[in-house]
């Protein structure tokens, strides 16, 4: 009865034992319990046969029935139904705990694992896809154990309820047992037909979770663009797909389902019909016939569970294919045994010859690397600003990324103190270095818990820190002060306020090593001059590395160092390289020149009209 291919079978069982190790009481919970209610299933059957031939045929045939005869019915059955019941609630409690409990440490699991891959792996992989193997690739791994017990409870309840029939009445008993081939045989083909749509179905969810979480990170560029009609069209494709998959599973099974239920109603005919004509001849009595009608009726309906597992089972490889190819994924950052030093004094950085590239697709479908870094070697001294100045492309933010190790060179080495960043312990460079992206994110909190990010410090020390990055005054007028909420995003605040808390967040830490990324671009230029200046008298136990494209930013630096096309043209205080260095010259004093055109081409226009 091989209703889904014996590979997918075979995979499919292996998911099962998985789940089975990783939850064994509440998956024991839930077989006991299923046991428990296949044994008095089949109990009722044999009780109510014998109520019919001890009770309730002498109360027909007297035409009478007496108290003590109802007590009885009634107590039996209460008894029975009462095990019953609480086998039902043991299989559900148990199978829902072991379902949930492996989706919950799973979801962990994916999720712990998506913050241990370098951002190399996940420049790869688009956060849809990521958001789809989290939640719906999870919960259709595990969602096999709420039917699983069920189906193994059944096979007690029909090896049970077998030897009770064959004791009951040989001839009845094989009447019987032809419906349940029947039964397996229309379920096989049913799962036949169902598994490749369901694993369609399941592989188009994760299709509209990726284009559904894209469109909603873009509504800023879809609303500015009016691009709207478009997108949702492209969202509209993807959802008529999953729409007409589930149609087909939809009509698959409307088609199946009617012929299934009608077999177990037809063997029931047939049983009673043959029980009656033989207890027409006197070779049955009448509670042996209706012993094994309703055994047959209640055996029957449940025989429908090994359909649903394997249902699931199609579904249950798909998303552990998808789920494990996150948990098996290579790529995570090596780490060592090493430290820096203690203390609380500025660290120096250097880069050694490092050379990074993207992976790229290419327009046949594969991929090539586009190199971005080309042996960089740069030497940031302790307690020291240095000045990072490129123009757009020339790898700048690439090179801040390297240097806090959110990515590891693909060349060359990160030094530190003089020690390799991948021979530190895993958490060491966090500990003492700050980064503040280009890219400000703020978390649906508070400011102060945008501020800390859990870091126990206090309120005294929060507004020190926002303080020193100009944000005291703005987040002092706010509603709620440190307890308001930003919004998600900080979508309640301007772009320029984002930057002041996310600058705040790096201050609050004390680094030793503070990498600013452009971290000012959306500050008016006279305040980001107070907060650089500020940083520089308030952090003189820090060394400072910024990404710097203003000039006021720059000229605060003790040293520059000037990329181009990924590689280190010249390097030296601002005042020599823009003697020395033409390309230099040109990119830093651009703004400035554009100005003074722009403005003496106003005083000549308003020259030629005053004549």
């Amino acid at each position: 009865m091989t209703a889904v291919p014996r590979s997918t079978l075979r995979a499919g069982a292996a998911v099962v034992a998985r789940g089975m190790r990783e939850q064994p009481r509440w998956f024991a919970v839930a077989v006991l319990g299923s046991a428990v209610y296949g044994i008095m299933t089949g109990a009722m059957a044999w009780v109510i046969g014998r109520l019919t031939e001890t009770v309730i045929g002498p109360a027909i045939a007297a035409r009478a029935v007496s108290a003590g005869q109802l007590w009885q019915i009634g107590l039996t059955i209460s008894a029975v139904v009462l095990l019953n019941v609480a086998g039902i609630v043991l299989r559900r409690v148990g199978a829902g705990y072991a379902m949930f409990g492996l989706g919950a440490a799973y979801r962990q699991r994916v999720t712990r694992q998506y913050l241990e891959l370098p951002l190399s792996w996940h420049h790869k992989h688009p956060s849809g896809q990521l958001l789809s193997n989290a939640n719906a690739d999870v919960e259709a791994t595990w969602n096999i154990f709420a039917p699983l017990p069920m189906a193994l409870g059944v096979v007690v309840m029909l090896l049970f309820g077998a030897v009770q029939m064959v004791v009951v009445n040989p001839l009845l008993a094989a009447v019987a047992m032809v419906v349940f081939p029947l039964l397996f045989a229309a379920n096989a083909l049913f799962q036949r037909r169902m598994s490749p749509q369901v694993t369609r179905a399941q592989q188009l969810r994760a299709d509209v979770s990726e284009v559904a979480h894209e469109s909603f990170e873009a509504a800023l560029i879809v609303k500015a663009l009016g691009r709207e009609d478009q997108e949702a069209a492209r969202f509209a494709e993807v959802t008529y797909q999953l729409r007409d998959a589930n149609i087909a599973v939809g009509r698959t099974r409307g088609t199946f389902d009617p012929a299934i239920e009608s077999i177990p109603t037809v063997g029931t005919l047939v049983v009673i019909a043959v029980g009656a004509w033989q207890a027409s001849r006197g070779q049955v009595s009448a509670a042996e016939v209706v012993q094994i009608a309703y055994l047959f009726s209640v055996l029957s309906f449940p025989v429908r569970a090994f359909g649903w597992v394997l249902g699931e089972v199609p579904r249950a490889v798909v998303g552990w294919d998808r789920v494990n190819a996150v948990l098996q994924a290579t790529g995570a950052m090596e780490f060592g045994a090493g430290s820096l030093p203690p203390g609380a004094s500025a660290l120096p950085i250097a880069a050694r010859s490092v050379g990074y590239a993207y992976e790229v697709e290419n327009p046949s479908g594969g991929s090539e690397r586009a190199p971005v870094l080309r042996d960089v070697t740069i030497d940031v001294t302790a307690g020291g600003t240095t000045a990072i100045v490129g123009p757009t492309g020339s790898g700048k933010s690439t090179l801040a990324g390297v240097l806090v190790r959110l990515v590891d060179p693909d060349t060359g080495a990160i030094l530190v103190d003089g020690v390799d960043l991948r021979q530190l312990r895993h958490g060491a460079l966090a500990e003492a270095a700050a980064f503040v992206p280009q890219q400000t994110f703020l978390f649906e909190d508070t400011v102060r818990g945008n501020v800390t990010l859990g870091l126990a410090v206090s309120d005294d020390q929060v507004w020190a820190a926002l303080r020193l990055a100009r944000a005291e005054g703005f987040v002092s007028a706010l509603p709620g002060g440190l307890d308001t909420l930003v919004g998600e995003r900080g979508a309640n605040l301007s772009g320029g306020q984002r930057q002041r808390i996310a600058l705040a967040r790096a201050v609050v830490r004390n680094p030793r090593l503070l990498v600013l990324d452009d971290a000012t671009s959306a500050i008016d230029p006279s305040v980001e001059q107070e907060i650089l200046a500020g940083l520089r008298q308030a952090v003189a136990g820090t060394t400072v590395l910024v990404i710097a494209s203003r000039m006021a930013t720059i000229t605060l630096a003790d040293e520059v160092v000037f990329l181009a096309d990924g590689r280190v043209v010249d390097h030296g205080p601002h005042d020599e390289l823009i003697q020395r260095c033409r390309p230099y010259a040109d990119l830093v004093t651009a703004y400035a020149r554009d100005a003074a055109e722009r403005a003496d081409t106003r005083h000549t226009g308003a020259a030629e009209v005053t004549r």
